[in-house]
């Protein structure tokens, strides 16, 4: 979402453009974003989300008054010096410690404004997603997830127990369903 456009839908100009993302370490949910790149505003300015009107190829807000610097938000002042980030930390595995990757990625859905995945990467690839239902923890150190090799296993969903079953119905969030795009209406990645 890095340089995504911030257009002001009373004037139809462009506001800025995205530059950071804001989220509170102990729930997961986004409190709003960064701006920068208006010839107004050269400073970085705060979006909060309930000023969001919409997102798609473009964040739409009603009027650029939106946009306001962070350090004049008394209620975000406490999240503004938390130390804890999602972006750029590493990701560990609760009980054995064994790093997974950095977060280089997240996925949140832009109803709720909530974290959905968080996306390792490592020394050249990405891995694996991970569910923000995984996380366990985040400090200054770490996202602390729990350990993807310490996972109860999943019971046999056939109906003999033996994985004969004849069919089975599978549903991903991520499969395009009818009337919605790829990955689901109100999602999106970073």
């Amino acid at each position: 979402m890095r340089g995504m456009p911030v257009t002001d839908d009373a004037t139809q100009s462009i506001a800025g453009v995205l530059h950071d993302i804001l989220i509170n370490p102990d729930t997961g949910r986004i409190l709003g974003f960064f701006v920068i790149g208006n010839t107004v505003m050269t400073d970085r300015v705060f979006l909060s989300v309930s000023d969001i009107l919409s997102i798609a190829t473009r964040v739409h807000i009603r009027s650029s008054d939106a946009l306001s610097p962070p350090e004049d938000l008394i209620r975000l002042k406490s999240a503004l010096q938390d130390p804890r980030t999602f972006l750029g930390q590493r990701i560990c595995a609760g009980e054995s410690g064994r790093i997974l990757g950095l977060c280089s990625d997240i996925q949140f859905d832009t109803r709720h404004f909530a974290v959905e995945w968080i996306f390792p990467r490592g020394w050249m690839f990405m891995k694996q997603p991970i569910a923000a239902s995984e996380i366990l923890e985040v400090t200054e150190e770490a996202i602390w997830v729990e350990d993807p090799l310490r996972r109860a296993p999943t019971p046999d969903p056939s109906p003999d127990g033996e994985g004969n079953a004849a069919f089975l119905k599978i549903e991903s969030p991520f499969l395009p369903r009818r009337g919605r795009g790829v990955g689901g209406e109100g999602r999106v990645r970073t």
